[in-house]
């Protein structure tokens, strides 16, 4: 059957149908297009986000020893490094810690004693030396003149107790190092008196107090002198002459750099 159209009219209409969008040839069966899944790039992809758990955020992990180097940097007062030390948290034996151990004595002296952590008696006070060694310690500077109330600084390599007394992890000694150099810093002795293998090792990376005792050496641009520690004293007394001749020793040092 012929069509009523003519050619140009015929043409004009199909223009029309392409210029609408259809541009498909007709199927047998109708399509329903509402049916169909959309998958054009943006829409895929929203779908794709949306179908995707969201990633978590991951906090940077923190740097203990860079903390601890700002912090300490920071204080400009003994006060002030303090206050540092009781917010720094990256320090596992701050939890089991009763008290922080900061320092005892009279600020400004010229002898500053570091110890190396703090026992029970240390943990329950918050001073560093107070317990049998303490005594012994006082004991010790009385007889060169000196007293922790007039004329010594004291304090320690780490200012929380270590479980059950145990020597402290080289890791632990790191992290808090920046705050010792700092303490020394602002406490600004004449010269320092390193107590026990803990301390020589902390300030000045060797160990072996019975070969370093007595002999001058220098730390953080001061003059350092190792000496046995008090508690170490006490489980050998035989070696109190020892710590006898190192104190007149700091004693002569002393009335030499008046």
């Amino acid at each position: 059957m012929e069509s009523a159209l003519d050619f140009h009219t015929a043409r004009a209409l199909l223009e029309w149908q392409i210029e609408l969008g259809a541009t498909e040839a007709i199927c047998d069966a109708p399509v329903d297009r509402y049916a169909l899944t959309d998958v054009s790039p943006s829409r895929a992809r929203a779908a794709a986000a949306a179908a995707a758990p969201p990633t978590p955020f991951i906090a940077p992990e923190a740097d203990p020893l860079a903390e601890a180097r700002d912090m300490a940097r920071a204080a400009a007062t003994l006060d002030d490094l303090r206050d540092a030390m009781g917010e720094f948290d990256h320090c596992e034996l701050k939890k089991g810690a009763r008290n922080l151990v900061f320092c005892d004595g009279k600020p400004g002296s010229r002898v500053m004693l570091i110890g190396e952590a703090p026992g029970r008696d240390e943990d329950l006070q918050g001073k560093p030396f107070v317990g049998r060694a303490g005594q012994l310690l006082d004991r010790m500077l009385d007889a060169i003149g000196l007293s922790r109330r007039d004329s010594v600084y004291i304090t320690n390599v780490l200012p929380w107790r270590p479980p059950q007394n145990r020597d402290p992890r080289p890791d632990e000694v790191a992290m808090l190092l920046p705050f010792l150099e700092r303490h020394v810093q602002l406490a600004a002795p004449d010269v320092l008196v390193l107590m026990g293998n803990i301390s020589c090792d902390a300030v000045l990376g060797r160990r072996g107090i019975t070969r370093l005792r007595g002999q001058w050496t220098e730390a953080w641009g001061k003059p350092a002198l190792p000496m046995f520690h008090p508690a170490y004293l006490l489980r050998q007394p035989g070696e109190k002459k020892k710590a006898w001749a190192d104190l007149l020793d700091l004693n002569a040092w002393l009335e030499d750099n008046r």
